[in-house]
């Protein structure tokens, strides 16, 4: 592991700015065989398991999930004291940290462990971060519930948590609790938003220009900063709200470490399902 210079991530990741269908061939034994992009034989298996059910699962949550969090910032906008302002701005900053790495820990884990056949988790969690590595084009053509589903779903337990105690706890107490509220409000607002500050960064055509800029000073996720995850065998700056913990994780060797701590426990090697998918030919 360690930082990737500018000939392994050239060599070693998929050519994302290059407009013609995003397929890149083997140089390798198999000839003409897709490397990378919707043409490659995992991929194309990959994409065909979306179902209609999965479909189905996503809307509801996300649309749920939305209802849920204008209803929290009714209640947020209600209870809130100007003169505590600053708070807002630490529970924003502390959100998107916590984001980044709960977001960064919950793909490492997909990326690293467990199966496409794994029951209900397998095809409906762990199947598009298989299809991802092999075509990480594919996430731009995904509309956006389809990008964002799962992370609108996973955070509305909290969601409903905090909207039941809106509804039974008296003023003080809620005003006791704001700022911890509002940090788990907004922690909720940039995990929905995630994997859309992820697609962003793997979009190198018709971006808006702010989303550029806001890249560009690394307040949302670089496509330049992102590219060296997808650099094989993907073991790297799994962070993908901001990547702004990519750095010191990779400083301490965060990852590998509980890679190791974990082989050693169980004797399952870290990305062997996902190297099985990106080898398939046919």
């Amino acid at each position: 592991m360690g930082v990737k210079s500018a000939t392994e991530i050239i060599e070693n990741s998929m050519t994302e700015e290059d407009p013609n269908d995003n397929i890149q061939y083997s140089n390798g034994s198999i000839p003409n065989k897709p490397r990378w992009g919707p043409a490659h034989a995992g991929a194309k298996e990959l994409a065909s398991k979306y179902t209609a059910g999965k479909r189905l699962q996503e809307t509801i949550c996300l649309f749920l999930s939305i209802a849920l969090l204008a209803v929290n910032f009714v209640f947020l906008a209600v209870y809130f004291d100007p003169k505590q302002w600053h708070m807002v701005l630490l529970c924003a900053v502390l959100g998107i940290l916590s984001a980044d790495f709960v977001g960064g820990l919950v793909h490492w884990g997909a990326d690293t462990w467990g199966t496409v056949e794994l029951p209900i988790v397998g095809s409906g969690f762990i199947r598009p971060f298989r299809e991802h590595h092999i075509d990480p084009t594919s996430i731009t053509r995904h509309d956006f519930i389809e990008t964002n589903g799962d992370n609108f779903a996973v955070v509305i337990p909290g969601l409903a948590y905090m909207l039941y105690q809106f509804l039974t706890c008296t003023s003080v107490e809620i005003a006791d609790s704001y700022n911890w509220k509002m940090y788990l409000y907004l922690l909720a607002v940039f995990a929905s938003l995630t994997n859309q500050c992820h697609k962003w960064s793997h979009t190198y055509f018709g971006l808006p220009w702010y989303i550029v800029k806001l890249q560009d000073i690394h307040l949302l996720l670089p496509r330049r900063h992102h590219r060296i995850h997808h650099v094989a065998p993907h073991e790297t700056y799994y962070c993908i709200t901001t990547g702004w913990l990519n750095y010191p994780l990779e400083a301490i060797k965060f990852w590998p470490t509980l890679e190791v701590l974990i082989e050693t426990l169980t004797g399952c090697k870290p990305r062997s399902d996902d190297m099985a998918w990106a080898s398939k030919t046919q």
